[in-house]
């Protein structure tokens, strides 16, 4: 791990999204709520926050940081969903890899909740959109 110890905590901020293209009898599913294992979007929802809980479990040198909050939304593009994840914390190293593991889980938990529906199901571009804080300041994505 990277040694942070001599930085300032500071207010950390990241938006990461994730993209899954389905057909159209999925999508139905999904938005009536009527996909076979339940209501999908709640269920990736927690799994997005807790999986951005648990990222330093997951990602072999990643610091665990005292998330202040995360955040799964979901908007309906033309052929799919778009999944966007925020995470907050106080701290002396950001937290982009805990909002790209939320929207990374959220997508895959919509995958598990629509594959005996559409086995085609493709996630793509898991990317960061934007972080805050610490040195660097804020980036944003192109």
């Amino acid at each position: 791990m990277v040694d942070v110890s001599a930085k300032s905590p500071t207010v950390r901020t990241a938006r990461a999204e994730a993209l899954v293209r389905m057909a159209a009898p999925a999508r139905k599913a999904l938005l009536d709520a009527t996909a076979p294992k339940g209501d999908a979007l709640v269920t990736a929802q927690i799994a997005g926050i807790q999986a951005a809980k648990r990222t330093a479990d997951l990602i072999p040198l990643a610091h665990p940081l005292p998330l202040a909050h995360v955040g799964v939304t979901f908007a309906w593009t033309g052929d799919g969903l778009r999944i966007e994840a925020t995470a907050t914390t106080s701290a002396q190293t950001g937290v982009e890899m805990e909002a790209m593991v939320a929207a990374a889980v959220a997508a895959l938990t919509i995958y598990d909740m629509a594959k005996a529906l559409d086995k085609g199901i493709v996630l793509e571009r898991v990317r960061l959109l934007e972080k805050t804080g610490g040195k660097s300041g804020r980036w944003v994505a192109e």
